[in-house]
């Protein structure tokens, strides 16, 4: 995975981009009709329920646009809201409270819906060893945000991006000549680079593991579109040789089963694909 030194960066250049993106040459709407000494108090507002997610994220918001902004939490990231709950309270310039206020509600919003949708996929897990990973099925630009609110939500992060980990799956094998082929060109190519990252190898079949199996090194499998039955005997072929992983279209009706199947992992681009967003809103307060 990547440092935290790493993820903050991914953040500031979220909140440089999205805010150049919204305010460009200046919010003129502000602009025109507000003085700039003005100053102002305003409530962010739920207007839903679920996992709230995003608060840390807001905070950084604010402080980019206005450090001198004033945040009162009343709500942490993490933490169950229903329609009229007050998340945070923020005071200061309201031309700066006006310029945030679009960037904080959608990463709120949609950050608050992914944390709610992994909340839902582990509450169906309770009492299995079992753990849900998000994938890279993100939004381009934003996949430090949608990560995070799943860590929120209680789930795992699977690899960043493509330099964070090595995952060989079927076109990989394919245009490598083969399962073997792929993995020893990976480990050679790994030592070359001095690369310590770790190597997860998909499989199609139970062959496929067998052969998986016949080579060191690889930290998971990934037991692709498989069915029940086969993920049990995958899962008994693997024994503690490695990590297991399964994936391919699991969703709510059927995640419990492939986790009774004995699987370490569960992955699921879901979470970050196809979600809705929370109702959240930036009111004014008299």
């Amino acid at each position: 995975m990547i440092s935290k030194e790493q993820f903050n960066k991914e953040l500031e250049l979220i909140i440089a981009n999205a805010i150049r993106e919204d305010i460009g040459d200046g919010d003129h709407t502000s602009l025109s009709c507000i003085p700039s000494d003005a100053e102002g108090k305003a409530k962010l507002l739920v207007k839903d329920e679920g996992i709230i997610a995003g608060v840390e994220f807001a905070k950084m918001v604010f402080a980019y646009v206005d450090k001198n902004l004033q945040i009162e939490t009343l709500i942490a990231d993490g933490e169950k809201v229903k329609y009229g709950d007050i998340v945070l309270y923020v005071s200061g310039k309201s031309q700066s409270i006006l310029q945030a206020e679009r960037l904080v509600l959608n990463a709120m919003q949609r950050m608050s819906a992914i944390a709610t949708k992994t909340n839902s996929f582990m509450n169906l897990l309770e009492g299995t060893k079992t753990k849900v990973l998000d994938t890279r099925k993100t939004t381009p630009g934003i996949r430090a945000l949608e990560k995070w609110a799943v860590k929120i939500g209680g789930g795992e992060n699977h690899r960043f991006a493509l330099y964070d980990m090595v995952m060989i799956k079927d076109n990989h094998i394919d245009f490598a000549g083969g399962i073997t082929q792929a993995i020893t060109k990976t480990k050679t190519y790994l030592a070359e680079k001095s690369l310590d990252i770790k190597i997860i190898v998909e499989a199609r079949s139970l062959e496929e593991i067998k052969e998986i199996l016949a080579n060191e090194g690889v930290y998971r499998i990934l037991i692709d579109n498989f069915n029940y039955e086969d993920t049990r005997k995958a899962v008994t072929l693997i024994g503690d040789k490695c990590l297991t992983e399964s994936s391919g279209g699991i969703n709510e009706k059927t995640i419990r089963n492939y986790a009774e199947c004995g699987v370490d992992f569960i992955s699921s681009g879901a979470l970050t694909h196809s979600v809705y967003n929370m109702d959240l809103s930036l009111k004014a307060v008299e």
